[in-house]
This record gives C-alpha cells, structure tokens and sequence, in this order.
C-alpha cells in the first residue's frame, strides 16, 4: 500500500510508519520536521504545517490515510479540502477512549452514548474539552471522508518514544527500588496498550480494509495495582515494596493527579478504564505483558510535575502516622 500518514515521527505515528516500512509498504510522513525525521529514512517525508498550508498534498494520492495528528475537527476538515478527491484511500483516524459520556457502564463498547459536541469546537485543548474534539474529530472524519472511516479509540498508549512519559515514571521510580509510594486503590480500573501493539494492528486494519470504530486496550479487570504489580516484577530491584494511600488521603495532602502519572482522584475518569476491546481483539489485536513494556523503557528526565523523592518521602511517613 502506499501510505500517508499526518505525523509520523513521534509515539504512535513513528511506530507505526516503521511497522509499514518493515512490511514492505510506501510510507510518506507529512510532519513539521521538528523531530524524528532521521528516525525514518526510508519514508518520503513532506514538511508543511497541517495548520498552514497543505499544498504539498496536492497531485499525490495514497491507498491509505492515517491521522495521527487531528486533535481539531478543523484539522480533518482542512486535510480533506487539500487533498484531490478520493486521494486519500482508507482514511484511519487515531481517536481516544475520552470520547466517552461518564459515568460509563463497565465492559462498555464502542456504540455507547458519546460526549456532547454540538456546540462550537473550542479553541484550545484542556482536559475538559479534549474528549468532545475528538468526538468533534471523529463527525468530520465520517463527514469528508465517507462512513468506511476507521475510528481508532485507544487508551493510555505506553511504551518506547512516548513523550507524555505517564507510564516510564513508574518504571524509573520503581527501578530506584525501596518504598514506592502507589496511589489511590490497587483495584482501581486502568486500561494500557503498548504503541507498537497499537501500530501492527491499525496496518492490519487497513490492510483488511476495515471500518467502524474499535477500542485499543486491555481487557477489563485490568487495574493501577496489575499495571504496578507488572511493572515491579520486570525492574524493581530486592526489597522494593509498594504502600499504597488512599485517595481521600492524597486529596488532603493537596497532591494533584499529575504529580503521580495515571492515577486519578475522580471516580468518572476511572469509569472510562473499563472499556470492552473485544471487537479489536476479534480483528487481530495482539497485547504483549506490560511486563516487557517496562524492560523496554529507556531512562528519561523526571516529569517536572511528578512528586520529588523529598516529597514522596513525606507523604509516605504523613500515611505511616495517620
């Protein structure tokens, strides 16, 4: 297949062109040229912003379109206007569980009631309007590009190259051993796929010409303590335990849901972790132990939100007092 992809060299969009390219596809990655464009030398790269000017899509066309960059419905809408008709082939977008109304019924599937988007997209991205653009994002796409539209809705992607780093931080903090603090409740919902799981199904995907939409994730009950559990048994060295604090307690001692990576003090969060995968894992998703996601984690520099080990220490002595 010959294959654009909006994005291409970074996370989910580096991993996947370079699954395209190892099975032999022709992959051109339209990016900003900011980053990884070494990365992948064998692709066809065109620099252009998608916000600015799309004129380099012009005169080409492709069996396959993968947006990994559409964050806006504007996005989509412009990318449709800039290319010849029919040019993009199967148009794949990378969506996100967050397009989901809560509280959600666990083991909900993709034809569950979604978030309200009937009012105008808004201009930024927050945690408050991010679901509602990618509903936004997901009308455009079936508007202009047809209802063979494949509507990807991953959870937490981990893995090698993520640069949002949520999941590698308990990699490091539990490499460092000794005694981790882990928050809330171990059975807490929480739902992961690894970028290269995610990237060698979306090319099967096209490569068996589906549509609709599908969920990327571990099956339910999948938990913060199986993730942490997972991670542990592939780097903690001897002596590392766990002591998990409640989440009435981190909420009083003013810890904010960033300072420690994937956990969430609100319970409607939680509920989107319960997603049912079984129509992705039908067409041929294959999820590896987060285990070997950890071995693969390189070392990064701590998120500058992430609690300090000053103050780690603290609150875990403050929860030993209670």
């Amino acid at each position: 297949m010959r294959i654009l992809i909006m994005g291409g060299t970074r996370f989910v969009g580096l991993h996947f062109a370079r699954a395209a390219l190892a099975a032999g596809h022709d992959v051109t990655v339209l990016h900003r040229g900011r980053s990884g464009a070494h990365l992948l030398p064998e692709a066809t790269h065109l620099i252009a912003d998608r916000d600015a000017d799309l004129t380099a899509l012009r005169g080409r066309s492709w069996d396959a379109t993968v947006d990994v960059s559409a964050y806006y419905p504007r996005q989509v809408r412009q990318l449709a206007d800039a290319l010849d008709p029919g040019a993009a082939g199967h148009y794949l977008l990378v969506s996100s569980m967050a397009v989901y109304d809560t509280p959600a019924a666990p083991g909900f599937t993709e034809d569950s009631p979604l978030l309200p988007a009937d009012s105008p997209e808004p201009e930024e991205i927050t945690p408050a309007t991010y679901g509602m653009l990618k509903v936004q994002c997901e009308r455009a796409a079936v508007e202009r590009f047809g209802p063979d539209s494949l509507l990807v809705r991953p959870t937490y992607v981990i893995g090698p190259q993520d640069y949002t780093h949520r999941f590698d931080h308990w990699v490091q903090r539990i490499t460092r051993g000794g005694e981790v603090l882990a928050p809330g409740r171990p059975d807490a919902p929480l739902q992961v796929v690894d970028a290269r799981d995610l990237a060698d199904w979306m090319l099967d995907l096209l490569t068996k010409r589906a549509t609709g939409a599908y969920h990327a994730a571990t099956p339910p009950p999948f938990t913060m303590g199986d993730l942490l559990d997972a991670v542990a048994s592939a780097v903690a060295p001897a002596g590392t335990t766990l002591t998990w604090a409640d989440d009435d307690f981190l909420r009083t001692s003013g810890v904010q849901d960033r300072a420690l990576p994937l956990w969430h003090s609100d319970p409607l969060r939680r509920a989107t972790n319960t997603a049912d995968p079984a129509a992705a894992l039908g067409t041929g998703l294959r999820l590896r132990p987060v285990a070997d996601t950890a071995r693969d984690i390189e070392p990064f520099e701590p998120l500058p939100q992430a609690l300090t080990p000053t103050a780690e220490a603290d609150l875990l002595a403050a929860w030993h007092r209670r």
